[in-house]
């Protein structure tokens, strides 16, 4: 299993490195795949803002329920559930990429320091190098944590949607009225770290523009 994993592994790195290889015989440098995938990651999280939010307004409709059909409501919690699981897939889908190819990048740029006959030259570029990588761990570490906040909000809503499949009666419903306000609280606590991570994603798209 091991060597398999390993060989995947090694198989990936070098589907990455041909696809970098490629871009760049186009024009299109590591530095320029890492701000569009930042972009792209920023997207994916905006979207993930919108879709938990969303999540946690059907569920306020569904303690509020004061009459119809309970299955239409329980599909309809099942299906934001869904909807956010896949959603926090492709936020995790997303920061992965742009780990991926910061590392490549970083990789490559300190391999070149060592190519400079000026020594003014590398050192300033050795400074530049130093200052992108602050900017990028601080950057990682705020998607990274507002990723973090998924979990537990995906964890509260699947018990809530398994509860009431297997108890679709009126009770259920007063059961699920105390749940609200811990999963209102991890969705605000998730919606807070991703305007962070947005916020951050925006200084570090614009600091690698300008230089």
């Amino acid at each position: 299993m091991r060597i398999f994993v390993f060989s995947l592994i090694l198989i990936l790195s070098g589907c990455q490195s041909a696809y970098y290889a490629a871009m760049e015989k186009v024009g299109v440098e590591k530095r320029d795949i890492l701000v569009d995938r930042v972009e792209e990651a920023k997207d994916a999280q905006e979207d993930a803002q919108q879709q938990f939010t969303s999540a946690l307004e059907q569920f306020s409709q569904l303690i509020q329920f004061e009459g119809g059909e309970l299955q239409e409501v329980y599909e309809g919690l099942k299906d934001q559930f869904d909807a956010s699981s896949d959603s926090a897939t492709r936020v995790t889908t997303r920061i992965d990429k742009v780990e991926s190819v910061a590392e490549a990048l970083f990789d490559e740029w300190q391999e070149e320091l060592e190519q400079y006959s000026s020594e003014t030259l590398r050192r300033d570029s050795q400074r530049k190098l130093q200052d992108t990588q602050r900017r990028y761990s601080k950057l990682l570490k705020s998607m990274r944590k507002a990723e973090s906040k998924m979990a537990p909000v995906l964890s509260a809503l699947q018990d809530n949607v398994l509860y009431l499949k297997h108890n679709l009666n009126a009770a259920a419903i007063g059961a699920l009225q105390g749940e609200f306000g811990a999963v209102k609280k991890e969705v605000d606590q998730l919606i807070k770290e991703m305007n962070s991570a947005i916020k951050q994603s925006n200084d570090f798209i614009q600091s690698m523009k300008a230089k």
